[in-house]
């Protein structure tokens, strides 16, 4: 359970960077309540994840699912830079995250 607390951790991640660029500089109160309510839901599935991940194998995976879906979805809503090493880069976040998620202990 604490790892698919982690990957909804991951998710409302996405959502609150992404609502940050909405909110434009929190004056959008709609989506800076979102935001808000984005990075409440983040860190509460976050402790949860961690009452029984370690600590820097949880804090590592839920950033980088933050990491490459903020950059994902960048790409696609805000068209931001889709060059090869950018790609590469989140390829290889992306094994880091799998290689923590192989290499820790069943919670």
């Amino acid at each position: 359970m604490a790892w698919i607390y982690l990957v909804i951790a991951g998710l409302f991640e996405v959502g609150w960077a992404i609502g940050l660029k909405y909110s434009e500089g929190f004056t959008k109160f709609g989506a800076s309540a979102a935001t808000v309510a984005a990075m409440g839901a983040s860190v509460l599935f976050l402790g949860l994840a961690l009452k029984t991940l370690p600590v820097g194998t949880g804090y590592a995976v839920w950033t980088g699912i933050g990491t490459v879906g903020t950059v994902i979805l960048g790409m696609i809503l805000f068209k931001d830079p889709a060059t090869v090493g950018r790609i590469a880069c989140i390829g290889l976040i992306i094994a880091g995250i799998a290689g923590l998620k192989f290499l820790t202990p069943a919670a």
